[in-house]
């Protein structure tokens, strides 16, 4: 064709030619795309096939391209599997659902909504059960300083499904930073947890805590009714407004003092380093020698009761766990009462004087956490340098009524056979409401049992309102919580 009849070219895609038109590249030929108007339309072409040539080489480049985008996708999708657990990724859809409180993999439970978010990050992260316990009990120290904080005492229960293992957590002996005023264990508690047991660098479970005090959260209902009830002396202006009055409901508190420990112990190598760093600060507030008797938050051996259906584990003494194996001993010995349906702890009065938390993966591992200022705000002693609360457990409080998580676990020959952990706060007696629960879990046949995991996991027997019995339970390769009342404690999971 003579280039100067004015016909228009158009560029051959690269797809077209990889071996399609190797020859006429080398001859440099184009075929007009659209042609000139000024010329006949050569028809001996059309007729000698040029449009079959024209439709197969367009065939062939569609079938080309698909090719590439299929492997492009298959590519984009690896590389996003390779990164997973770098980073908070939402996992992939699974293809099916579960009513809330069900999951593939793991859930955990707090009392606040933004703690148990940040529980799910963590896990979400490749963190396991003792990471996302910890940074939600970690965030609960800035959010609930009227239940817990830096200032509280802390005691665990972990069941490691990998290994079998369980192992407490415990407080150690009570001691005194001033009269009147506890030494706080939290932080050592806490990172002694984390080295033994945790995945994810210990930095990474301090940033959303961090973020919190210093950008602000705000104050949920549960704070809100303690600060209505106890007042703000001593608590400004930390939780006040300007005129002195408590800050209510969906107001944002911040607490830069606290960030900035949070800050410092998020680079402490060693537990014995983080409490070191909290405990400088508190003495210089009250004009203290830096007290020599540091806190000794220690990993002890379980406490356990074998029964006909597995194996009870619960914290040793000085907590309320023996007491707790006492009741239950006693209980199912005796062929066990007919399980109340309102256990005696949410039927009493009075403010909880504990927070708790439980986090589970559907393999059975599991995270009970529970931990006490001893009293609402505990001394309201607020350490101006520090933005912490401390507490006024002191040597007469040292007998942990509020500490008993219980984890039960199934027989070895059983391969259907559940983790249940339990962990309750309220008063009167944790042990009784502890019991009660157990009970009526060991009382349902397995084949009903199986029913109500799959088709009801977050319906508690009862709407008591005094006091919190949180459950998690793994079963059938998923993770379930709920809670007694129900809707009490917000949960997330994945």
């Amino acid at each position: 064709m003579d280039p100067t009849a004015g016909p228009v070219y158009y560029q051959k895609l690269l797809l077209w030619e990889l071996g399609l038109e190797s020859e006429e590249e080398e001859e440099g030929t184009s075929k007009p795309l659209v042609p000139h108007t000024g010329r006949p339309q050569d028809s001996t072409e059309n007729k000698a096939g040029g449009l079959p040539g024209c439709w197969a080489r367009l065939v062939a480049a569609l079938l080309l391209l698909a090719i590439s985008i299929s492997l492009a996708v298959r590519q984009l999708q690896t590389s996003s599997s390779s990164t997973g657990s770098l980073g908070s990724v939402a996992p992939p859809a699974t293809g099916h659902s579960h009513l809330p409180g069900v999951y593939h993999h793991g859930a955990i439970i707090s009392p606040a909504a933004a703690c148990s978010t940040l529980g799910r990050e963590l896990l979400v992260a490749g963190g396991n059960v003792v990471d996302a316990g910890v940074g939600a009990a970690l965030c609960l120290s800035v959010v609930h300083p009227h239940a817990t904080g830096l200032g509280a005492t802390f005691w665990g229960l972990f069941h490691n499904s990998s290994s079998g293992s369980s192992t407490a957590l415990t407080s150690g002996p009570a001691r005194t930073l001033a009269p009147g005023l506890g030494l706080p264990t939290t932080l050592p508690a806490l990172r002694l947890l984390h080295m033994h047991f945790g995945r994810l660098p210990w930095p990474r479970l301090l940033g959303g805590p961090t973020i919190l005090a210093q950008e602000g959260f705000l104050v949920d209902a549960s704070l809100a009714r303690a600060l209505a009830a106890q007042g703000t002396k001593g608590l400004c202006p930390l939780l006040c407004h300007a005129d002195g009055t408590p800050l209510g409901p969906g107001t944002r508190a911040t607490n830069p003092r606290l960030a900035a420990v949070l800050r410092r112990v998020a680079l402490a190598p060693t537990p014995h380093l983080t409490g070191d760093a909290l405990l400088s600060l508190m003495a210089s507030d009250l004009g203290l020698e830096a007290p020599s008797a540091e806190p000794l938050p220690t990993l002890e051996p379980v406490l356990q009761l074998s029964v006909p259906q597995g194996t009870l584990l619960t914290t040793p003494s000085p907590s309320a766990g023996p007491e707790l194996l006492a009741l239950l001993e006693a209980a199912l010995h005796s062929g066990g009462p007919s399980p109340d349906p309102c256990p005696p702890l949410l039927q009493a009065t009075g403010t909880p004087v504990s927070s708790i938390l439980a986090a589970i993966d559907s393999s059975g591992s599991v995270l009970l956490l529970t931990s006490s200022l001893n009293s609402s705000f505990g001394s309201g002693h607020l350490s101006p340098s520090t933005g912490v609360l401390l507490s006024n457990l002191v040597t007469s409080s040292a007998t942990s009524a509020w500490a008993c998580p219980l984890i039960f676990r199934g027989g070895p020959d059983d391969m259907e056979a559940d983790v249940v952990g339990l962990v309750a706060s309220g008063a009167p007696s944790v042990t009784r409401a502890m019991t009660s629960a157990l009970l009526r879990h060991l009382a349902v046949p397995q084949t009903q049992a199986q029913h109500q995991h799959q088709q009801r996991p977050t319906e508690s027997p009862s709407t008591c309102v005094q006091g919190t019995l949180l459950q998690v339970t793994a079963h059938a390769e998923h993770a379930h919580v709920s809670s007694v009342p129900h809707g009490c404690c917000p949960f997330q999971g994945f």
